[in-house]
């Protein structure tokens, strides 16, 4: 039988172990993909630790894969052998209770995460449920598209679905790292008007590039009182999984303002009433998004000419590239290859 090379988790914390397996047939219901790209995340640590619910050792990690369909199981009649397509962070949903009977699969209580309920994209080959699967732009860049099924979805997602805001608002983008590099770009195609938050001056140059309006140094003042200065933001992007931040910017937001968490953070930050009472303001978070919102993400991208900038490392060396990415010294996105 024909065999495929996986890098797998086995013990919690433990080194990543290569395995080779038979290829296997898709069931009823399922996809097998020849992966041709798939992201390290951070998120990738809750498999490593075996620190999500319902995770279960072993596992192969990998929730930002782009691969080709290479065959599918009994009962899919989409998507066809052949087509380039993506597996994002939500794997599938059970499509019987009320979320998923009311459409809202992100919020199916049975819903599975690629990488950490079933074996992901650190492989050559994956299975995966057609109900989970995005359709791409066919001549994609598989490397390119690959941190858009997580880290894009994530923020261009969360920000086309808050009603608040529209084009012309100011957008403030809190972090410029993998998640922020992206927000800022869709921000600004999306025709808000965008301030990048950091906490040094030393990437408004690259801000500047990515389309960022203005450049908010915290070093030099508060992220709060620069924003207020322009009016205060209708939305806050927090990207940067920095929860202590966060108490700052609630008091950036102007009237009907938003603080939308995306970056994830287990540490808590205060908020008082005062805060939110007098302008109305929110705090709130969203989750990434389906296949079909993966699809309309990699769609506007591509159109936009929105870029996710990567570090790419050979399938072999995935110790290597996630050690990288969790040491912090990744400039923004690392993708691994077969």
């Amino acid at each position: 039988m024909p065999t495929f090379k996986c890098a797998v988790i086995k013990e919690a914390g433990g080194k990543f172990e290569f395995e080779e397996r038979e290829i296997p047939t898709p069931a009823r219901g399922e996809v097998l993909l020849k992966v041709k790209a798939c992201g390290v995340c951070h998120s990738d640590k809750f498999t490593v630790f075996n620190a999500y619910p319902g995770c279960s050792l072993p596992r192969v990690p990998g929730h930002e894969v782009i691969g080709t369909v290479e065959s599918v199981g009994e009962g899919v009649d989409w998507p066809p052998t052949g087509l380039l397509v993506g597996v994002g962070w939500h794997h599938d949903h059970c499509l019987f209770c009320e979320a998923c009977r009311r459409g809202d699969f992100m919020m199916c209580p049975k819903s599975r995460v690629s990488g950490i309920h079933a074996d992901g994209g650190y492989a050559e080959y994956m299975i995966a449920p057609w109900t989970g699967i995005a359709e791409l732009p066919q001549d994609i860049d598989p490397v390119a598209a690959a941190p858009l099924l997580c880290a894009g979805i994530t923020v261009f997602n969360s920000m086309r679905n808050q009603e608040n805001v529209g084009p012309g608002d100011l957008v403030a983008v809190q972090g410029i790292g993998g998640l922020g590099h992206l927000g800022i770009q869709f921000a600004k195609k999306m025709g808000f008007q965008v301030a990048a938050v950091s906490s040094s001056g030393s990437k408004k140059e690259l801000a500047e590039k990515l389309g960022a309006d203005h450049y908010i140094d915290t070093s030099v003042e508060p992220a709060s009182a620069q924003l207020q200065k322009l009016g205060g933001a209708k939305l806050v992007l927090a990207t940067a999984p920095n929860a202590k931040s966060m108490e700052d910017l609630v008091n950036a937001l102007g009237s009907n303002g938003r603080l939308l968490i995306v970056g994830a953070d287990a540490d808590k930050f205060s908020l008082s009433p005062f805060q939110v009472i007098p302008n109305r303001g929110h705090v709130c978070g969203w989750p990434s998004g389906t296949g079909t919102d993966c699809t309309d993400c990699c769609n506007f991208a591509k159109n936009q000419g929105i870029a996710s900038m990567n570090e790419v490392f050979p399938l072999d060396k995935a110790q290597e590239a996630y050690d990288y990415m969790m040491s912090g010294k990744a400039r923004f996105r690392v993708v691994l290859t077969p």
